[in-house]
């Protein structure tokens, strides 16, 4: 049998056609369009994953069913989204709207963070471990907790959000309300942030760095790459922006350690491209933070190794 899996973003729509060795045989993606009626981007939706079991030599008897990581807060019991913050999803029925399209077919839906990391648990990089935490540093900090395989979403299908847990008391503001989110800190985006205001006092106190040049001069031209490019050149005050940065984040994963101690803790999003210089230093931070430092066994932190294609193929196995 196949699966078809989905990954419902923001900006586009990724499908693919999923076999029974997690191999993606075939996948696409269309616009999203957000701000239009939540039923014309289910249709869209629809479209391309029968296109794509066409195109695959496929018809819909060979599809076991379809599962959906999409953002916000996923009713995975009722395949309803109760609400997500860049789509017009409020109580919407997701998993029935598309079943209709595609002639009756079963469909999951879950929470595109609680998808990728039961993802990497069946066919990534915490494949064959019962317990495991996955969290991706992109636009924000998400989460994913899987305890005993299955998937942790609480009783009201809002939980592991990860990012939202507090690591710097009266912090930087957050858009969930809160201050100090590690999501703020530890995202790509608090990255960023941390790039471009060292950069401004560098530029306002006449200290030299490469970042200056590196931006023109502006800081608003920086991105997640910069410090991390200056640090491997040398540059003092970028080695600054990527130990507070490696602080942070091993302070937030250490918090998760230590209440899931979780077989492994894995980590997606761009910045992990910077391999061992994130990798390295984070481990030893990391040490210093867990409660478990002597005698017992330890959670293993690695990269993630599924990419791109981790929310396509946790979405295809939500029915496994």
């Amino acid at each position: 049998m196949y699966y078809i899996g989905v990954d419902l973003g923001g900006t586009n729509i990724a499908v693919g056609i999923v076999d029974e060795n997690y191999n993606i045989v075939k996948k696409g993606s269309v616009p999203t369009m957000a701000n239009r009626d939540g039923k014309l981007i289910i249709r869209d939706m629809a479209d391309l994953c029968l296109k794509l079991v066409a195109e695959a030599g496929l018809t819909m008897d060979d599809i076991a069913y379809a599962g959906v990581a999409t953002p916000g807060t996923a009713n995975n019991r009722d395949g309803v989204v109760e609400y997500a913050n860049n789509l017009p999803f409020v109580k919407f029925p997701l998993a029935s709207l598309l079943s209709e399209y595609l002639g009756g077919k079963k469909v999951y839906i879950e929470n595109d963070a609680n998808a990728a990391a039961k993802a990497e648990a069946i066919a990534g990089v915490a494949k064959g471990e019962p317990s495991s935490v996955m969290i991706t540093l992109g636009t924000g900090l998400g989460g994913g907790v899987i305890l005993d395989g299955q998937v942790l979403s609480g009783f009201n299908f809002a939980g592991a959000e990860l990012g939202h847990t507090v690591v710097v008391r009266d912090g930087r503001q957050c858009s969930c309300g809160r201050k100090g989110c590690w999501e703020t800190y530890s995202s790509a985006t608090g990255l960023v942030r941390s790039t471009k205001e060292k950069i401004a006092e560098c530029i306002e106190k006449g200290i030299p760095s490469l970042m200056i040049d590196m931006v023109d001069g502006d800081p608003e031209k920086a991105n997640a790459r910069v410090a991390f490019t200056a640090m491997k050149q040398g540059d003092k005050a970028a080695a600054e922006v990527v130990d507070d940065y490696i602080t942070v984040l091993a302070i937030g994963i250490g918090n998760m350690i230590n209440i899931f101690a979780p077989n492994v803790l894995s980590i997606g999003g761009g910045i992990c491209n910077e391999g061992d210089n994130l990798l390295i230093p984070l481990k030893k931070k990391i040490a210093k933070e867990i409660y478990t430092r002597e005698g017992y066994p330890a959670t293993e932190v690695k990269i993630a190794t599924l990419g791109n294609d981790a929310g396509i193929l946790g979405a295809a196995v939500l029915g496994l």
